[in-house]
């Protein structure tokens, strides 16, 4: 498998300059970690990671620290890094904590932002059909972070979108690949555009109600589970 194909490659020219090198490895991990690129309960090597990068084991080393910080990782000496994983009931905690945090706060950023400072969302969602479209999972799951924090950004609570930052990084998405080969992740890359327009409408029962389908669409189907037709589970 070449770069191009490779879902946890990194993708070093689109952010040099402006994200070091370690920041771009870390995020890297902690996208492939969340579309279940690495498998919890295997020890990967730091010239192993390095390689599935395309980077040097320098800057995996040092990207490694902050994840084993993160509680994502264990580090085994000479051996290398532990995938930890989570149990169910954990990942249920996890999306109801999530569904507490960024509803009420997605309602709060369509009642105050700006229409301009939505519209700049706009390529993302771009972003997450395009990727969704190839099957380019570690791609989606970066887009789709990079939308869901700069949209609570606007909220202009630093604290909140680290600690969901932190929250979504312990996701395991390991049905978006299921999802992918039957040609339905477009379908739900596309909740992100409704969920901006209805933003936009600042049509705030509206945004409450997709906002917490589409966290339970994390926790069901991207996670691997079925769900009711109506899109809801018990978190």
């Amino acid at each position: 498998m070449d770069a191009a194909e490779d879902p946890f490659h990194v993708q070093l020219t689109g952010r040099g300059g402006e994200v070091s090198l370690r920041q771009q490895v870390t995020d890297a991990v902690r996208d492939a970690l969340v579309a279940g690129t690495l498998v919890p309960g295997k020890i990967y090597s730091a010239p192993a990671l390095a390689e599935m990068l395309g980077v040097s084991p320098t800057p995996v080393r040092e990207a490694m620290i902050d994840i084993a910080r993160e509680g994502l990782v264990e580090a085994l000496r000479n051996k290398g890094y532990l995938i930890k994983g989570f149990s169910d009931r954990d990942l249920d905690e996890l999306a109801a904590l999530r569904t507490l945090i960024e509803v009420p706060t997605m309602v709060q950023v369509a009642k105050q932002a700006s229409r301009a400072d939505l519209e700049e969302l706009r390529p993302l969602t771009e972003m997450l059909n395009e990727t969704a479209r190839r099957g380019a999972l570690r791609e989606f799951v970066s887009a789709d972070t990079e939308f869901h924090l700069r949209a609570l950004a606007l909220s202009g609570n630093r604290q909140l979108v680290n600690n969901v930052r932190r929250l979504r990084s312990m996701a395991r998405l390991s049905g978006l690949q299921q999802l992918a080969d039957a040609g339905e992740l477009l379908t739900t890359a596309r909740e992100h555009g409704e969920l901006l327009d209805l933003m936009i409408a600042r049509d705030v029962s509206g945004v409450a109600r997709l906002m917490s389908r589409h966290i339970g669409h994390t926790r069901g189907v991207w996670a691997g589970r079925d769900l009711p037709e109506d899109g809801t589970q018990d978190l």
